[in-house]
């Protein structure tokens, strides 16, 4: 067991340091960029500005909400394990939902990545 710990490599630090920050940047700049374009999107739906900004609303309580309920539902899990099944989840019902959204408010919730 002693073997199979000191045969396991690490990325190195430079590595996850870039993943982190473009995520980071990622995540910070999808509530920009959809500031950017909610003029537009509220004159497509037919309603007022403020009433489709509650889209970046609903994307970041998404995000403060889902962060720290994935970091102790998965504390447990291999983070190998974990990330597949949450790729596989997105993969699924992320892109179901993107094609034929139920509502204009679901499908604007939805990222589009």
């Amino acid at each position: 067991m002693a073997t199979a710990v000191a045969d396991r490599r690490i990325a190195p630090v430079g590595l996850i340091h870039l993943s982190l920050a473009v995520g980071g940047f990622a995540i910070g700049t999808t509530e920009f960029a959809t500031m950017s374009l909610l003029p537009d999107m509220a004159r497509d739906l037919g309603v007022d500005a403020p009433t489709a900004g509650h889209v970046i609303s609903a994307y970041a309580l998404g995000v403060v909400v889902g962060a720290p309920a994935l970091a102790v539902l998965g504390a447990r899990m291999a983070r190998r394990h974990l990330l597949i099944a949450l790729m596989t989840l997105f993969a699924i019902i992320g892109r179901r939902l993107w094609v034929s959204p139920p509502s204009n408010g679901v499908g604007f919730t939805i990222p589009r990545a």
